[in-house]
């Protein structure tokens, strides 16, 4: 027999299927909504524009940008950049006016921090993504 219904539960924190899609188990692999929001953050970054052949606008290229010059000029381009394909890619499950990138590199590796409010749950959260360096 299932679990009892929680209303409250099912509509601000529904299950999703988890990204990468995977089968396990139970069948296919779920998230929570802040850790769905984390894996849909983390394909928006790391998706290169034109990657994919039905949304060629869709991704941050947070990959490429490894191999770009290190100086602040870049950094406000790229957060703006990927500030706007994170709003376009989350609405409806964050807030607008609180989505935040910052963008810091230093030698070959890029570091990206996203700082949003779940519109649902109304809770802060704070996401880090690092590229390029040893192992990324």
């Amino acid at each position: 027999m299932s679990e009892p219904f929680d209303q409250r539960q099912r509509l601000g924190d529904p299950p999703c299927l988890a990204f990468p899609f995977r089968v396990e188990a139970q069948g296919p692999a779920i998230s929570r909504r802040g850790q769905h929001v984390r894996e849909q953050i983390e394909q928006v970054l790391f998706t290169t524009p034109g990657e994919r052949v039905f949304r060629p606008d869709f991704g941050g290229g947070a990959k490429m940008l490894v191999f770009e010059p290190n100086g602040t000029p870049l950094w406000d381009v790229t957060r703006r950049r990927m500030q706007a394909a994170l709003a376009d890619a989350l609405r409806g499950e964050v807030d607008p006016g609180s989505l935040e990138l910052e963008v810091t590199g230093e030698d070959e590796k890029l570091q990206l921090v996203v700082r949003y409010r779940l519109t649902t749950l109304g809770v802060p959260q704070q996401q880090l993504f690092a590229v390029g360096g040893v192992g990324g």
